[in-house]
């Protein structure tokens, strides 16, 4: 038993050493909340989505903008025909050119060409629905990176409360391991004095053991916490953070939470829906035709970069894609199903959140009740310590029963806490759920 306490005495020495190594900051809700918002790896990469959501409803201005080229060509041709327009191009065509011998067989010809082409759309439907499926998943990344700073800040909440709590169960084993060494001590001159057995002694030098243990787990517990508090922020040193604010009971109404089809998630679902059902409606208008505007000018000579001949070319084109196969039926049937589909999924994340909300509504009235009971039995705890504590040290009380209270006691104060911890949870999570 002694080498078994003296190797656990060890292993609680070592995980002291190594907390008081690491170095310890101080730091509040606030600045958590902070420091997640600026850094936290998932808000960056919902922005990043969002970007590129922004990027692909930007393409969409090729509806109404015009797409404009310009290009240089050189070339050099014997072929007839080529020779030919060239020459008719640059504006030397004499009359000795229409000679058969040198229009069946030229010379080598070399034209320089530069081209400035426009092309603008003018009726194009299918693309105008197309724009505005994009500006709705535009405005769905938008709404769902707003989502995840909610969830982030709930998350922020819980994080930060778990290490308020790691830290009252460090405190409460803290006092209940000085109050078990103080009744080992009580017990050792009881043992000298012949007023208590040998086996009395063990049981408490037992229970010295049990509260060691259960302190070692709770400052991993603190380290844990630490460490995820980190990792919201995006900070790599992992230090040991101790919470500036304290663990107390917040206040909270519960009448009238309900889900709001405003929070940002639910609105992005139906902005999502919205954009399905605008590309099921451009599959469709793909069938009508397009009247685009196009126009070039043109500029030709025999020597490169050099402008001797121009003209210029202007009109106006409708086409009319009138069958590809059955490219487009299918293409027009998979949207729309892709829109019911978005329909039903809105329907079904609304109940969920509905389902959720009620569930939540039970915990949070579970978790006051429990809280109330707690208080009470934490208080009859203490006193029934305190009563056996006085009459052990007066030989009246046997070891087992001090321990049992002690035991008890300890155990009382970790459920008041974590039943705090239940109870503000269900707060931050009500919260969370009827966030508009």
């Amino acid at each position: 038993m002694k080498r078994i306490t003296f190797t656990v005495i060890l292993l609680v020495l070592f995980a002291n050493y190594n907390i008081h190594a690491q170095e310890k900051v101080a730091i509040s809700k606030t600045e958590v909340l902070t420091k997640v918002s600026e850094n936290n790896t998932s808000i960056k990469i919902s922005e990043e989505d969002f970007n590129q959501a922004k990027a692909d409803f930007r393409q969409t201005n090729a509806v109404f903008l015009p797409n404009i080229t310009a290009s240089h060509t050189a070339m050099a041709t014997t072929n007839p025909l080529m020779a030919f327009g060239s020459k008719l191009n640059q504006e030397i065509l004499t009359a000795n050119d229409f000679n058969p011998a040198l229009l069946n067989d030229p010379s080598q010809i070399e034209n320089y060409a530069t081209k400035f082409e426009i092309q603008q759309p003018l009726i194009n439907v299918d693309g105008m629905f197309q724009r505005k499926a994009a500006k709705s998943k535009m405005e769905a990344m938008s709404l769902k990176t707003e989502r995840t700073q909610d969830y982030l800040a709930f998350e922020v909440e819980k994080a930060y409360m778990q290490l308020q709590l790691a830290y009252k169960a460090v405190d409460v084993l803290e006092t209940a391991l000085e109050a078990a060494n103080a009744n080992k001590k009580l017990a050792d001159n009881s043992l000298k004095q012949g007023c208590l057995q040998r086996s009395d002694v063990l049981n408490v030098e037992v229970r010295v053991t049990e509260v060691q243990n259960q302190l070692q787990s709770a400052k991993s517990n603190v380290q844990n916490a630490s460490n995820y508090l980190s990792f919201l922020m995006n900070d790599e040193s992992y230090v040991v953070y101790t919470p500036t604010d304290d663990l107390t009971v917040s206040t909270f109404g519960l009448e009238d939470k309900s889900i709001s089809e405003n929070r940002s998630d639910i609105k992005a679902m139906q902005l999502a829906s919205n954009a399905y059902e605008a590309m099921n409606k451009a599959d469709k208008m793909a069938f009508l035709p397009r009247l685009n505007a196009f126009g070039s000018y043109e500029l030709y000579d025999d020597q490169i970069f050099q402008a001797d001949a121009s003209g210029y070319l202007f009109g106006a084109q409708l086409s009319w894609d009138i069958f590809q196969g059955s490219k487009r039926f299918g293409k027009a049937q998979k949207s729309k199903s892709e829109f019911e589909k978005s329909k039903l999924e809105y329907k079904q994340y609304v109940s969920q959140s509905n389902l959720e909300l009620n569930k939540a509504k039970r915990a949070f009235i579970d978790a006051e009740n429990k809280l109330k009971l707690n208080s009470l039995a934490l208080e009859q705890s203490e006193e029934s310590l305190r009563i056996r504590t006085n009459r052990f040290k007066e030989g009246l009380e046997k070891t087992s029963d001090l321990l049992i209270a002690e035991t008890q006691f300890a155990q009382k104060q970790l459920e008041y806490y974590q039943t705090i911890f239940e109870y503000n949870y269900a707060q931050a999570y009500l919260q969370f759920l009827t966030k508009e």
